[in-house]
């Protein structure tokens, strides 16, 4: 492949002062996909927040039932004399204590994902352009 224009003549090199010219506009661009960015981060780390909550939300609702299976089983602990009535309680009880553990373990690790709410990669981003405006490092690296 040749590098060449369609016309058949070579690719017109910008002047200095036109590539001066790009660099508002190149800033401007950098700045505008640094904020999409960040808004980006954001938007995933609340949603991970709130997904994270409603879980934690529903293991508390579970642990609620729980506890009425629980005051059930001294019901019919108390009442009855068959072992039969309170022994299923008390089973379904366990049954319900073992999904709140489990979907309060999940809800906090998704939890844990979205704190801090900081948008820290972006803010890596940000540092590393300005270092490569200053002039210090290149932007490609870390």
């Amino acid at each position: 492949m040749s590098s060449a224009a369609p016309g058949g003549s070579a690719p017109r090199r910008k002047s200095i002062f036109e590539l001066i010219g790009e660099i508002p506009t190149l800033v401007t661009d950098l700045v505008q996909r640094e904020i999409d960015l960040v808004k980006t981060e954001l938007v995933a780390k609340f949603k991970a927040l709130g997904v994270g909550a409603g879980i934690i939300a529903a293991a508390l609702l579970v642990l609620l039932a729980m506890l009425g299976v629980l005051l059930t089983a001294v019901i019919f602990a108390l009442t009855l004399t068959g072992l039969p009535g309170w022994a299923a309680a008390l089973i379904v009880a366990g049954v319900l204590l073992i999904i709140a553990v489990i979907l309060g373990l999940i809800g906090y690790s998704v939890l844990k994902k979205g704190v801090p709410p900081v948008p820290t990669e972006s803010i890596e981003s940000i540092k590393r352009d300005i270092r490569a405006i200053k002039g210090i490092g290149k932007r490609g690296t870390l």
